[in-house]
């Protein structure tokens, strides 16, 4: 977040930088204000630019195994430029290399699901699949696992059949 913030800021001072040689060119013909705009324009455009690339960056930095389930696009009033292109400000992640499976219990699949956000620090969170049932059990105070395996304290959370981090983690 502070080399993005050095970015902007530097990318303000050079779009002031190239309207002030072409004001000089120009013989000093343009409006004084066309400094500040041009420092603000270029500002606003590095802070565009940042929210579209963040997801691409962070999914390349990925380690081999992670792989994306779901991403959230977002769109507001504020950022009118989203409502024609919206922007992706968080996804899920599921870490296929770490995928537990029990003999006992074929139907069910342990993994760790990774929360991004643009704005958020990543969140680990070890979640259970019970793939036959569609639904879900985190479980991050630990948990108590019984005779044959299976997870005896889970507070099981019902998931849509197409969810796609239960899709993913049920494929493999």
């Amino acid at each position: 977040m502070f080399l993005e913030l050095i970015a902007t800021i530097f990318a303000g001072i050079a779009c002031a930088g190239v309207a002030m040689l072409v004001n000089l060119a120009t013989g000093r013909r343009l409006p004084k204000w066309i400094l500040p705009v041009a420092a603000g324009g270029g500002m606003i455009a590095m802070t565009i630019s940042n929210e579209y690339t963040w997801f691409a960056r962070t999914a390349e930095r990925l380690p081999e195994g992670v792989t994306i389930a779901m991403t959230v696009e977002e769109q507001s009033w504020f950022r009118p430029w989203t409502q024609l292109a919206p922007y992706v400000e968080r996804f899920a992640a599921v870490d296929t290399a770490s995928l537990r499976r029990n003999e006992n219990l074929p139907d069910q699949r342990m993994a760790d699901v990774y929360f991004f956000g643009r704005w958020s620090p990543v969140n680990l969170a070890p979640m259970l699949f019970d793939c036959a049932g569609a639904r879900s059990a985190l479980l991050i105070d630990g948990a108590a696992f019984d005779a044959d395996g299976g997870v005896s304290d889970a507070a099981w959370q019902a998931m849509p059949a197409g969810d796609p981090i239960l899709k993913l983690a049920c494929e493999i």
